[in-house]
């Protein structure tokens, strides 16, 4: 299934992870708005079909740390996990 980005319920997804994540870049703390900032699938949207719209499914990061993450994902994981969870106590 290709990803379709004007989809509502992946829109809702989005929006839902910046909320959570209040529009920072969890890797560097990064906000503003001249921060390009995206939502990455903590678990890839190819390979986790159940969680591909699960808000704790996904993480915001500016364009600069997405880079850094893309195409290592399995590496992350734990880390990007921990990154959202720390959050959770935080609030």
């Amino acid at each position: 299934m290709r990803r379709n980005y004007n989809d509502p319920t992946y829109e809702r997804f989005r929006k839902d992870v910046l909320k959570r994540d209040k529009r920072t870049c969890k890797m560097c703390n990064k906000k503003g708005r001249k921060v390009k900032l995206q939502v990455h699938h903590i678990m890839k949207w190819a390979s986790a079909s159940s969680l591909r719209y699960d808000v704790s499914n996904g993480i915001t990061l500016c364009s600069k740390c997405h880079k850094t993450v893309t195409g290592k994902e399995n590496h992350y994981i734990s880390y990007l996990l921990n990154l959202i969870n720390q959050g959770d106590t935080n609030d």
